[in-house]
């Protein structure tokens, strides 16, 4: 079957890495595909990115709703230097963010070596893969670095 061994070796390298979150994904696709529910497939390339990142907002937003930040702490972010470092580092990840996205769109096979970094970066450096996107935008800046010394 097209697909599934790929999908079973992501599956093992997220159970070795300990990133229950590939190996959630991996197991929910290969699911998917034995199910011959594969209409899912085109919601999830069309809509998946806009689910997951509004579960993100919301998990991010969760402590504005429970009254944990308020609004004065809120103000402070415009007008302390870490506030302001916060919003321009939101406005260059967001860009970074939108620079992978196109270059995952141009070049899709490349999440694979996204996803090996993501584990190495668990596993060695005690990292969180919160971001394929962020990873991917760094590889775009990567390779606009590289292209500019050629």
């Amino acid at each position: 079957m097209n697909g599934v061994p790929l999908l079973v070796a992501l599956l093992l390298v997220g159970i070795i890495a300990r990133s229950n979150l590939i190996a959630t994904a991996a197991c929910v696709l290969l699911i998917i595909k034995f199910t011959n529910l594969h209409f899912i497939f085109s919601l999830l390339e069309k809509r998946g990115l806009e689910i997951g990142l509004l579960f993100l907002l919301l998990a991010i937003l969760v402590p504005v709703a429970s009254g944990k930040v308020t609004e004065k702490e809120l103000v402070s972010t415009f007008t302390s230097l870490p506030g302001i470092l916060a919003i321009l580092g939101g406005a260059l990840a967001t860009h970074l963010n939108g620079e992978g996205l196109r270059l995952l769109q141009i070049d899709p096979e490349m999440i694979f070596g996204l996803l090996i970094g993501s584990m190495i970066g668990i596993v060695f450096l005690n990292g969180v893969p919160v971001g394929p996107l962020m990873a991917a935008g760094l590889t775009a800046l990567f390779l606009e670095t590289i292209r500019l010394f050629k």
